[in-house]
């Protein structure tokens, strides 16, 4: 298993020390840009981590999320890019079809990137219902590192979200790892 964390523009001052990758909040709807996300990947690259860039998805406005996403994240050649597909602060949340349109759409428009879904166990288990998550799952469960309570075929697994949110991912080393991320 590999080591991991995923960061959002709070946590400025994370270490990178001694992981495998980390994945950073890029943008949410059509308003917002996390600003320290250009350092946050660097400190990251710095590293030796391989980057990922997530975007929380809401209703509506699919394809223009999905735009604002790839123009504003500070993604390069290699890095892995994902929806976080949750509950928003006012309640609601994007449909199934919504999520699936979401990662098709940024497939569309960065075809060289891995793009995953990033949700927990009970969207997962209740509000999905095609099992689409394009290349990989990235699912939330507080439960064991690496062990989800789910039957899918799942890449990153995030356990605990204490101090920080901490993820592990199912590949054998780092450079597999950055092989799947960076296809020839």
């Amino acid at each position: 298993m590999l080591h991991g964390v995923d960061v959002s523009s709070y946590n400025t001052g994370y270490s990178a020390k001694d992981l495998d990758f980390v994945f950073i909040k890029a943008t949410e709807g059509r308003s917002y840009v996390n600003p320290h996300q250009s350092a946050q990947a660097a400190r990251a690259r710095e590293a030796g981590a391989v980057v990922g860039f997530y975007h929380f998805l809401w209703p509506g406005n699919i394809a223009a999320q999905a735009r604002y996403f790839v123009e504003k994240c500070a993604s390069v050649q290699g890095d892995v890019l994902a929806a976080d597909w949750e509950t928003t602060g006012s309640g609601t949340y994007a449909s199934n079809a919504q999520k699936d349109q979401f990662l098709l759409e940024v497939k569309k428009l960065r075809p060289t990137h891995r793009v995953l879904l990033y949700c927990n166990r009970d969207f997962w288990l209740n509000r999905d219902h095609t099992s689409y998550a394009a290349d990989g799952l990235w699912i939330a469960d507080y439960v064991s590192a690496g062990h989800p309570r789910i039957k899918a075929n799942w890449r990153i697994h995030q356990y605990t979200d204490s101090p920080l949110d901490k993820d592990v991912a199912s590949f054998g080393s780092k450079a597999e790892l950055k092989k799947w991320a960076h296809p020839a």
